[in-house]
């Protein structure tokens, strides 16, 4: 092999390496017998959510993740592999990736990275099923908002019977 071959799959690893570093979270995906209109549908969905993938040849992947560090991803990498990297939400990808795979059978999860640690599609299954930031903090406003509304409802209580007393 040429010196600028090598010095051109080392770019490519390098890459991927950067991308394993700024992903919050990464799933890899089987997407062997999905149509190029269900990947262009599943890629559009991912970008909405900030989430990129792309189609990574495996050997370029175990070399990213042995220079990453995330032992453990060599069996996945494995076969069509496309591999989803997550951006400020980290159950974005897994979230996304999980619904479409409701509607297509043909897409599975192989496995993945979660905030560094790496993760198995039981993991990957569990985060898509968070709520994402909206609904979270939707949740944390309620549970604020509770202990302020049962207090004013106690107030109201307390004059209504001050109220009624005085009649």
């Amino acid at each position: 092999m040429s010196k600028e071959v090598i010095a051109q799959k080392a770019k490519i690893v390098d890459g991927v390496v950067e991308k394993f570093n700024n992903a919050s979270s990464i799933v890899v995906t089987d997407y062997r017998g999905l149509t190029v209109e269900e990947v262009t549908e599943l890629r559009k969905q991912l970008r909405e959510e900030g989430v990129e993938m792309r189609v990574i040849k495996n050997t370029f992947l175990k070399r990213a993740a042995d220079q990453t560090g995330y032992e453990g991803l060599d069996e996945v990498f494995s076969g069509p592999t496309a591999v989803a990297f997550g951006g400020e939400d980290v159950a974005a990808p897994a979230r996304v990736i999980a619904k479409f795979t409701e509607d297509h059978e043909a897409l599975s999860i192989k496995g993945g990275v979660i905030e560094g640690k790496v993760s198995s599609v039981e993991d990957i299954n569990a985060l898509s099923k968070l709520p994402d930031r909206d609904g979270l903090l939707s949740m944390l406003l309620s549970v604020l908002q509770a202990p302020v509304r049962n207090v004013a409802y106690a107030v109201k209580a307390v004059a209504d019977s001050k109220d009624e007393d005085a009649a």
